[in-house]
């Protein structure tokens, strides 16, 4: 090849990358456009939004409709924002998070090394509840948190997202696990270990890549969630849910600003997730991808 042909091919290249650059960053900026206008709004006096451009910068800074939808926006009759709300969200989602976390830890290290007679119909069960709709276990749902006494509590949402969520943790740690040498448990039982032994010294300190993902995936689905929160909150109701009476609430002029500082305030928690993690959640799926 001549030394033309090779600088009109680089120069190909160059123009090539730089048209999908192009093309991605119109993407991200279409993408993230929403995003802005939330920012931006939430920063504005009422009236520049309803006066003006909502795609224009502020022109007279303010907190206001942050501080209105934190601790003094009216939400039914009672004048006390989104934190309390707030509050209950973090007492749900913790717990949540870290009991479906190690009840399917537990679960995929039963289902990959301590086998027994119908362990895959089990998994192929549990597998099955991963794509049962939300709606139709409602009304059971119901009837045996009311049985149980813990309808209308925080502890009632938390066995909710446990029993909902362990079915995708158990998937996880059970493909993870699989890629992890049989060898190595075998080996801890020759020298005596039991099961738990083995599990907290042997599997959990490999685990870490699919704890991420497993963590980020169902913090995710408790935190956002608005259907079992709505659902079985009662006076202990999640974050979502106190967003969608805030903006329900609003009589007269809508107060826009101050609902989307609400929206703001009510995904933070997740935005930040991802962003300190996100990067370790793709990690962690690739790496219980590949068996052996």
């Amino acid at each position: 090849m001549s030394v033309a042909t090779q600088d009109t091919a680089i120069s190909t290249g160059k123009i090539t990358r730089a048209l999908i650059y192009l093309v991605l960053l119109l993407f991200a900026l279409f993408y993230l456009l929403p995003l802005f206008v939330m920012v931006a709004n939430s920063l504005k006096p009422l009236d520049e939004i309803t006066g003006g451009n909502m795609l224009a910068l502020p022109q007279t800074w303010t907190i206001e409709p942050w501080l209105a939808a934190w601790s003094t926006a009216q939400i039914g009759v009672e004048p006390t924002g989104l934190r309390p709300y707030f509050i209950n969200s973090i007492l749900m989602v913790v717990p949540a998070v870290a009991i479906s976390t190690i009840l399917g830890a537990i679960n995929g290290y039963i289902l990959t090394k301590w086998r027994f007679k119908g362990d895959n119909i089990l998994f192929g069960l549990m597998l099955f509840s991963c794509f049962i709709p939300f709606q139709i276990v409602l009304i059971p749902m119901a009837t045996v948190l009311g049985k149980i006494g813990l309808a209308g509590s925080i502890p009632g949402l938390i066995l909710v997202h446990v029993v909902y969520g362990v079915g995708f943790t158990t998937l996880y740690y059970r493909n993870y696990y699989a890629a992890v040498p049989s060898e190595l448990v075998r080996a801890a039982m020759i020298d005596g270990a039991g099961f738990f032994r083995i599990f907290w010294r042997i599997l959990l300190p490999l685990s870490g890549p699919i704890t991420v993902v497993s963590v980020i995936w169902q913090f995710t689905n408790v935190w956002n969630d608005f259907l079992f929160g709505a659902s079985f909150g009662g006076t202990s109701q999640p974050m979502t849910v106190a967003l969608n009476n805030l903006v329900q609430s609003s009589t007269g002029v809508k107060e826009y600003n101050v609902h989307f500082a609400g929206a703001i305030l009510a995904a933070l928690p997740t935005l930040i997730v991802y962003i300190v993690a996100g990067r370790y959640f793709v990690r962690g799926l690739m790496a219980g991808s590949v068996k052996g």
